[in-house]
């Protein structure tokens, strides 16, 4: 563990506070906003500034009473160029003003100066793109993490690291190692940098897909030894169910937020549709 920021930073609450009692409140559902092309066409909008704007706060209003966070996929802003970006900026506003966490979905990771720009960019209070978190790839290194991991406990913001992914290409880097599996390293490293955070739930989570089947037992991952939130995208459209998740995570499935876009979006664009569609899959969350 690093010497710096070991502890909460003095007032202020952690994100892994305001998620933990965030989920005991509203439940542990987490939509993502995914402007698709094909989906925005879907809901009659084009594919420009405009149908991505209308999309994304229609989205963020219908759900956010029912979401402990929203997860907008920044690829999705990032292909409108600039004004795409500043609608994502409008989105995170919006959402705080809403009352519902943030997780920037950007996967960054990079090494030096430039992770800590990128954390910068997404961790930094006053920054215009700042989320309540922020997803990460650890591929060179966890440690390379470091700067957005400590900017994050200064801030008060939490991050995500991709951990075990359900894509079939993932299992060429991630169950590489056997008893000694790179996920496993992942896993490891989290656990040890939640250690600087007090309460029930750290502020380092880890994005485990939804459809992994067997492959926390086949590689012997104590996600509950983690003490971090869990980021489950695959919930609905992808596959997986409510029960599915509780299987798969056994005794970690508190920890768990699960995550469903398609499966939400799709009942668009009438705002009362995706309210009843996201309160679907929390009913089946809360049953499971």
């Amino acid at each position: 563990m690093p010497e710096a920021a070991t502890v909460d930073t003095p007032g202020r609450e952690s994100f892994g506070s305001r998620l933990g009692r965030a989920m005991a409140e509203r439940g542990p559902l987490c939509v993502g906003i995914d402007p698709h092309p094909a989906l925005l066409q879907q809901w009659g909008l084009a594919d420009d500034v405009a149908g991505l704007e209308r999309f994304s706060r229609t989205v963020l209003d219908a759900v956010a009473p029912l979401a402990a966070a929203v997860k907008p996929q920044v690829a999705l802003y990032e292909r409108h160029g600039s004004a795409g970006m500043a609608v994502l900026e409008r989105i995170f506003a919006a959402a705080k003003e809403a009352g519902v966490l943030s997780i920037a979905d950007a996967k960054r990771g990079d090494i030096g100066s430039t992770m800590a720009a990128y954390a910068d960019a997404w961790l930094r209070d006053g920054s215009a793109l700042a989320a309540d978190s922020v997803t990460l790839s650890p591929y060179l290194g966890f440690e390379s993490l470091r700067p957005a991991l400590d900017l994050a406990a200064q801030s008060g913001r939490g991050v995500f690291v991709l951990a075990l992914t359900s894509n079939p290409e993932g299992a060429s880097v991630q169950h590489v190692g056997g008893a000694d599996s790179v996920a496993r390293r992942i896993v490891r490293a989290a656990a040890a940098e939640n250690q600087r955070y007090h309460g029930d739930l750290g502020s380092v989570g880890l994005v485990v897909g939804a459809t992994v089947g067997t492959a926390l037992a086949d590689l012997d991952l104590d996600l509950a030894a983690v003490r971090g939130p869990i980021l489950a995208p695959g919930l609905g459209a992808q596959g997986a169910t409510a029960a599915d998740l509780r299987r798969t995570f056994g005794d970690a499935y508190g920890q768990v937020l699960g995550t469903s876009s398609r499966d939400i979006l799709a009942a668009g664009p009438e705002p009362s549709a995706l309210r009843e569609a996201a309160r679907r899959t929390l009913d089946a969350l809360l049953a499971a």
